[in-house]
């Protein structure tokens, strides 16, 4: 265990088995486990939400109770325990302290992973039926057939949202057509914003505080709007912005933030040009920080985007600020 990893907050004592002694979980979330949740998603202290990898008794579970593997993210582990009811086993793979999704697509949530939890824990001494439930969204790291394999184990795909769970269970280990389905709507968009908005608020408030202190009112307030626009507006109205690309629908967030302020901006067209070509690519970039958070887009699709639009962000950046200065020149 590493100084990062730590046990769960809901273990409650330890179970004797043949496999050794398996730490024994609550179910219900607690306030101190929604404190920590909040925390997660402002970014505060994120990267220490890993728990220990291993195996896991969710109540008093026997032979016949069923396993669950899940990551070593605390958000994605408290996700599962309090969706399980009843006993159960619970295998946390080594994820580096990644979500079973994002996990998947880097290959820590994979089949060598799973292979490797389900040996050196035991498992095999502690139930009946070689079965264990992989979350669907772990799917793409997990060839079920390698790891039946090399264990034993038949590995079930359970639903989507680890809420289903009991449904699922409830239907025989069936998920229905809703189960299946990913689903990204205002709720899970908007629920993303904290953590964007808190790591881009230490670099933008700093810097249009300084504005302000400088004399450049507008800019000051720009910055401010840019940083609204680009963590808040682009995953609120993420359907409805246009453009398939997160570079353009930034900068469509970005251009409703800049009009919405330019009544109140006293600038000619020439600032307001400049400006467009500074704030807008800000917005874009920001935007594009959604990419790796979404369901519209694959890594290799984040790659080519990325490779694409950095460089006309940039470019963008630099004519706004020499336009900015040929105009300083200008008035002189």
């Amino acid at each position: 265990m590493t100084e990062r990893e730590a046990l769960p907050a809901g273990v409650t004592g330890s179970l004797d088995t043949p496999a050794g002694p398996v730490p024994v979980l609550r179910g219900e979330f607690r306030p101190g486990d929604r404190l920590a949740s909040w925390r997660a998603r402002w970014g505060i202290g994120r990267m220490k939400m890993r728990i220990k990898p291993g195996l896991y008794a969710l109540g008093s579970p026997g032979q016949d109770s069923p396993v669950f593997a899940s990551a070593n993210y605390r958000l994605s582990f408290d996700a599962l325990r309090t969706s399980v009811k009843g006993d159960a086993w619970l295998l946390v793979l080594d994820t580096r302290g990644i979500n079973v999704w994002c996990a998947a697509g880097k290959g820590t949530f994979g089949t060598l992973e799973l292979t490797r939890s389900i040996m050196e824990s035991g498992l095999e001494k502690l139930v009946a039926r070689k079965e264990i439930i992989v979350p669907q969204l772990g799917a793409p790291g997990v060839a079920a057939h390698r790891v039946g394999a090399y264990t034993g184990f038949k590995v079930v795909y359970g639903p989507v949202r680890a809420a289903d769970i009991p449904e699922f269970m409830a239907a025989g280990k069936k998920a229905s057509p809703g189960m299946r389905l990913v689903r990204f709507g205002f709720a899970d968009r908007v629920i993303l914003s904290p953590l964007e908005l808190a790591y881009f608020s230490k670099f933008l408030l700093p810097a249009s505080a300084l504005l302000y202190f400088l004399g450049l009112k507008a800019d000051a307030l720009l910055t401010v709007a840019t940083l609204i626009s680009g963590t808040l507006l682009v995953p609120a109205l993420l359907p409805w912005l246009p453009g398939r690309a997160f570079t353009v629908k930034g900068a469509a967030a970005g251009a409703i933030g800049l009009a919405a302020l330019y009544p109140f901006l006293s600038q000619d067209p020439l600032h307001a040009c400049a400006r467009a070509l500074i704030y807008l690519p800000a917005a874009s970039f920001i935007g594009l920080q959604f990419t790796g958070t979404s369901t519209y887009t694959s890594l290799s699709g984040v790659m080519k985007e990325m490779r694409a639009a950095l460089p006309v962000q940039a470019a963008s950046l630099l004519a706004g600020i020499a336009l900015l200065t040929l105009g300083r020149f200008l008035w002189a």
